[in-house]
């Protein structure tokens, strides 16, 4: 059974992530609910909005989908995904090459497989929704709501650094032997690793 949240009446505020580290679901996972604010302004530094971490054959790799440069001043919701480098179709092959072997990528990619579809016009925020959905219905985690939560019931984590938040403890990991323990990775590493597991891992220490 996975262990209650931490902090049952209370809301994570939190900003958008494209399969967010593990740290962040850990963080996400304390919470009754979570609140991804969508609205932030947008920042080329924030790289995370648009790229992730995966364990490959010679170590950490960053996956990123290409965005659109904005003019000006915008949020990060007004952000279009880019088809620049037909990312969809290399992603799923670079999942396959790095955690092919591991016990659950099997079971867990064709959830994960609408994530990669060649971009409509959506923005990266609806992105990175459609890929919070499906890791949170995965995991079995926290709620999210679509409103903003007021002051006095909402913890903010826009301008914190996640990894302060990662279990204190390491998990099993595919490549583990030849590599060591690589920290700091998306969710999908632990996923395809542990998998359900994942959950229990998360709420652990």
């Amino acid at each position: 059974m996975k262990p209650a949240p931490l902090y049952p009446g209370r809301v994570a505020v939190l900003p958008p992530q494209l399969f967010g580290s593990v740290a962040y679901y850990a963080l996400m996972a304390r919470y009754g609910a979570a609140y991804v604010d969508n609205e932030l302004r947008y920042d080329k530094r924030f790289k995370s909005v648009h790229r992730f971490d995966i364990a490959s054959t010679r170590g950490r790799i960053s996956m990123t989908v290409p965005v659109s440069r904005p003019e000006g001043a915008t949020l990060w919701c007004d952000v279009k995904v880019s088809a620049h480098g037909r990312w969809w179709e290399t992603m799923p092959d670079t999942l396959v090459t790095a955690y092919g072997r591991s016990p659950f990528f099997e079971f867990y990619i064709d959830r994960l497989m609408p994530v990669f579809s060649e971009p409509t016009g959506q923005s990266i925020t609806e992105l990175c929704d459609m890929a919070d959905s499906i890791v949170r219905s995965t995991l079995g985690i926290c709620s999210r709501t679509q409103e903003a939560p007021a002051d006095d019931c909402a913890d903010s984590f826009l301008r914190k650094c996640f990894e302060e938040y990662a279990p204190s403890s390491q998990y099993w990991q595919v490549r583990g032997q030849e590599l060591g323990f690589i920290p700091g990775l998306s969710i999908l590493d632990l996923l395809f690793n542990l998998g359900p597991e994942a959950a229990i891992f998360l709420t652990k220490n």
